[in-house]
């Protein structure tokens, strides 16, 4: 994402992908294991990757219940921790996002519908549209034993459904800890909307959350 198209990628052939994208998503199933919403308000976090964390950080900070979205990264050490290295796909670290939510209004299961329908296309191999490597990974990084099993339910639930035309590749992992990334990439939608970059491969994921997910999605 350091470039506006990588590997020869156009701003046609950006746009089909993501019209191909939405088709695949679709009609969504719910997950058939899910945590159940909690009686009081609270907070809970969840961490997920999907491509670059511009996009995914600004999907989530229009979901309903979310309190807080944070881009940073994970599945790497604390001494790697940051864009320059990570941008190497050789720390482990994969671009990812950090969700704070009130379960008694979200629950994880729902939070993982929006992360799989809208956020990035979990059937892409270490790369997410234009961006390419490993940073790029799609994964899902649990906290809990209780996350680790409605993720990989959910997973398995879309492998039988069928959901998408090709093999979901998301990775399930533990999470060992989560890194801001650095202050200029926080809210990079929001401040940087004329970006070709976010109108090409962003802006449509949020207008996907607004059309697919009237109830949940959230103006702010």
């Amino acid at each position: 994402m350091s470039a506006l198209f990588k590997n020869g990628w156009t701003a046609a052939a950006a746009i089909v992908a993501l019209a191909a994208g939405a088709c695949s998503a679709a009609a969504f199933p719910e997950p058939a294991q899910d945590a159940a919403k909690a009686g009081a308000k609270g907070q809970a976090t969840a961490v997920f990757a999907g491509g670059c964390f511009w996009g995914v950080e600004a999907v989530f900070k229009h979901v309903k219940g979310v309190t807080r979205a944070t881009s940073g990264y994970s599945g790497g050490a604390a001494k790697t921790a940051n864009y320059e290295m990570v941008g190497s796909g050789s720390t482990g670290h994969a671009e990812a996002v950090e969700v704070v939510y009130d379960p008694s209004q979200i629950t994880y299961g729902q939070l993982l519908r929006v992360f799989f329908s809208v956020a990035h296309d979990p059937t892409q191999l270490n790369r997410q549209g234009p961006d390419v490597g490993t940073q790029y990974r799609s994964a899902i990084f649990f906290a809990s034993p209780e996350q680790q099993r409605v993720a990989q339910a959910y997973v398995e639930q879309l492998q039988a459904a069928k959901t998408f035309s090709k093999p979901i590749v998301t990775q399930v992992a533990a999470l060992q800890a989560f890194y801001p990334a650095e202050a200029y990439h926080q809210d990079y939608l929001a401040r940087h909307p004329e970006s070709m970059y976010i109108v090409i491969n962003d802006l449509p994921k949020l207008a996907q959350l607004r059309v697919q997910f009237p109830d949940l999605y959230s103006a702010r």
